[in-house]
C-alpha cells in the first residue's frame, strides 16, 4: 500500500471520497456523493491472527508487508503517512514544522482497523468541554483551542498479542487469627484483639489464554494518555480496508514486535500473579516464585482512531487527543499561576477571617 491508496475518486464527479464517521460511508467533499464501504474482506470469519515466531525469524510472507512514505518529526520522532504531492507540512502530534521524506517504510500491514465512529466536530465539543473543566486552566489557550483550526484524525498503531499460558508458582498461605493482650491506655488495663497471620507453603499451576493483549505501538503521545483513552471495543474491529484512511492520517509503528511482546508480557504477568493469589486462597497470600511457560503466541497489527489537536501557546506545545469511537479525552494539563496565585490568596484570607471569628468567638 502507498498513499495513493488512500485517494478514492467519486463515481459522480470525480472528486475525493472521505470517509463520514457519521455516515459509516465514504462521502465524496465535492458533491456530497455516498458510497458504502466495500464488505468485501479477504477472511470470511474473525481477523486471522499471525504467527509470532514466524515473525521473528522474518519468515512472514511477503503479502504481510507494505512500504508507505512517511515523515519523521524531528521533535517527537512521530512516523506520519503524507500524500505524496505533500512536501511540507505540520506534524500532527507535536505542531512542529516538518519537511516531508521521501523514504519509504517497511513495515507488516495492519490487519485490522477500527474506524472512527465520532466526527471532528463531536471530538471538538468533547475536548473544549474537558478543557472547560479543568479550573486553572489558562482561559486563553481555552479560547484559543475553540477558535483554532480543526482536529486531526490519526489512526494509532497498537500490536495485540494472543497466547497460552501456564504458570507453576511455590508460595505461602496466610490465615489470620487472633490473640489477646493488655494494653494500658489514660491510665486504664484494656483487653484488645490483636490480629496475627499463619503462614502455611503452597504450590500449584494456573493456566490462562490470553486474548488481545493491547500494546501501543507508537512513541509519539505519552502512554499515560493513550492508556486512558482505553477501553477500545475491539469485538468491532473490522479487516482493514483502505476506504477507512480516506480522508485520515496513519502513523507507522515505532516499537517493534518484540518489543511490543516483552510490553505484552509485563501485562500478562500482572494477571497472572493475580491469579496464583486467588488460586493460593486464605487471608493473605505470598508469592515466592514463579515459572510460567508461554505457548501459541500469535498477533495482529491494528489501528485504532485518534482525533487530536496540537497547539503551539506562548512558546509551549499542548497535546490533546480523543478517543475516536467514545469520545473519552485527556492531554497535557495546562495550568494557570495567576489563577492558582489569586486562588491562595483567596484562600489565606478566608483562613485568616475564619481565625479571627474564632478567636473572637474564644
Amino acid at each position: 500500500m502507498n498513499d495513493t491508496d488512500h485517494r478514492f475518486p467519486c463515481e459522480n464527479c470525480g472528486g475525493d471520497y472521505r470517509y463520514d464517521p457519521a455516515a459509516s460511508a465514504l462521502v465524496c467533499v465535492h458533491c456530497g456523493h455516498r458510497e458504502e464501504v466495500s464488505e468485501a474482506s479477504p477472511w470470511p470469519g474473525a481477523i486471522p491472527e499471525l504467527d509470532f515466531k514466524a515473525a521473528l525469524r522474518d519468515q512472514l510472507g511477503r503479502a504481510e508487508f507494505e512500504e508507505t512514505r512517511v515523515s519523521a518529526c524531528p521533535n517527537c520522532g512521530a512516523q506520519v503517512e503524507f500524500d505524496p504531492d505533500v512536501h511540507a507540512a505540520e506534524c500532527p502530534f507535536c505542531a512542529t514544522p516538518v519537511v516531508t521524506d521521501t523514504g519509504a517504510h517497511r513495515h507488516i500491514k495492519p490487519r485490522g482497523i477500527l474506524p472512527f465512529a465520532l466526527a471532528e466536530p463531536v471530538a471538538h465539543e468533547a475536548m473544549d468541554n474537558w478543557l472547560g473543566s479543568l479550573w486553572f486552566a489558562p482561559n486563553g489557550l481555552a479560547q484559543y483551542a475553540r477558535k483554532g483550526r480543526k482536529m486531526q484524525g490519526i489512526y494509532v498503531p497498537y500490536w495485540t498479542f494472543d497466547a497460552q499460558t501456564r504458570s507453576d508458582y511455590s508460595g505461602q498461605r496466610g490465615i489470620h487469627y487472633y490473640d489477646t493482650k493488655t494494653v494500658v491506655r489514660d491510665g486504664k488495663r484494656e483487653t484488645v484483639r490483636v490480629r496475627k497471620t499463619r503462614w502455611h507453603r503452597a504450590t500449584g499451576r494456573v493456566a490462562r489464554f490470553f486474548d488481545d493483549v493491547l500494546v501501543l505501538a507508537s512513541r509519539s503521545l505519552p502512554k499515560r494518555y493513550t492508556d486512558a483513552l482505553e477501553p477500545w471495543d475491539l469485538s468491532a474491529l473490522e479487516p482493514y480496508k483502505p476506504e477507512f484512511l480516506a480522508g485520515f492520517r496513519a502513523e507507522g509503528y515505532q516499537v517493534e514486535l518484540s518489543d511490543g511482546f516483552d510490553q505484552a508480557r509485563e501485562k500478562m504477568d500482572t494477571v497472572i500473579r493475580r491469579d496464583i493469589k486467588f488460586d493460593i486462597g486464605g487471608d493473605a497470600q505470598k508469592i515466592d516464585s514463579v515459572r510460567t511457560q508461554v505457548e501459541d503466541v500469535t498477533f495482529k497489527h491494528i489501528l485504532l482512531p485518534v482525533w487530536l489537536a496540537a497547539y503551539k501557546y506562548r512558546g509551549k506545545s499542548f497535546r490533546f487527543v480523543v478517543n475516536g469511537r467514545t469520545g473519552q479525552v485527556q492531554g497535557e494539563r495546562p495550568w494557570s499561576w495567576v489563577k492558582i496565585t489569586i486562588a491562595v490568596i483567596i484562600g489565606a484570607l478566608l483562613a485568616g477571617i475564619v481565625g479571627f471569628f474564632a478567636a473572637q468567638a474564644q
